[in-house]
């Protein structure tokens, strides 16, 4: 089992994502101010619902916001989910003048809501950058995902991008490095293949916990 911190910042989905993340061996564990970030957890996961500018705030308010910087900073296991992802980059247009934790370069943009329908609510599929890459393992070259957004991440280091998604263009729809996978659609809502990416995600992790 995965040790895993789950943040409540006072958002909707936490039980759907603890629930997905305890079916492919997570044991989860919530925590709404910053001591619990404090004791043996290997992974940190930031889930997303609402604004961003809301939850920057939330986040200091509840005094979580510089505990998830510092471990963010520390390169410790992390998995963010819609908002989540959208966090970990400088800016966004929702929200102007409030800056993300910006561990990642690259602000977050809108939908142009005069090519596409705005938000993007439900199935699409997306496309790894590599199917074969033990992230991907077994969930074929175009899974599909569920996804309820209207901004999007333009990463500064297209390298990163490790699935893209066409919605009006072609748009980051996760990021990842070594103990990180951030994503734009909801893998706790996208059934079998949801799950399998968050099993294959704490597979990658199992080494550095040897």
């Amino acid at each position: 089992m995965v040790p895993a911190v789950l943040i409540d910042y006072g958002s909707g989905n936490l039980r759907s994502v603890a629930k997905a993340l305890e079916r492919v061996g997570a044991e989860v564990r919530l925590a709404s101010e910053p001591g619990a970030l404090e004791d043996s957890a290997e992974l940190l996961v930031l889930p997303g619902v609402g604004a961003f500018g809301d939850c920057v705030a939330q986040l200091h308010a509840r005094r979580l916001w510089e505990p998830v910087a510092a471990w963010l900073r520390a390169e410790r296991p992390f998995l963010g989910i819609c908002l989540g992802y959208q966090l970990l980059f400088e800016a966004s247009e929702e929200s102007p003048g409030v800056a993300g934790f910006g561990v990642l370069g690259g602000r977050v943009r809108r939908f142009d809501p005069t090519r596409v329908k705005v938000p993007q609510i439900g199935w699409n599929e997306i496309l790894p950058s590599d199917p074969a890459a033990p992230l991907w393992q077994g969930l074929g070259p175009q899974p599909h995902m569920y996804f309820v957004h209207s901004f999007f991440p333009e990463p500064a280091e297209p390298a990163l991008v490790t699935a893209e998604c066409d919605y009006g263009g072609r748009f980051a729809a996760a990021v990842a490095r070594p103990g990180l996978l951030a994503t734009q659609f909801h893998p706790e809502k996208s059934q079998a293949a949801g799950l399998g990416l968050l099993a294959n995600f704490l597979g990658t992790l199992t080494p550095a916990r040897a």
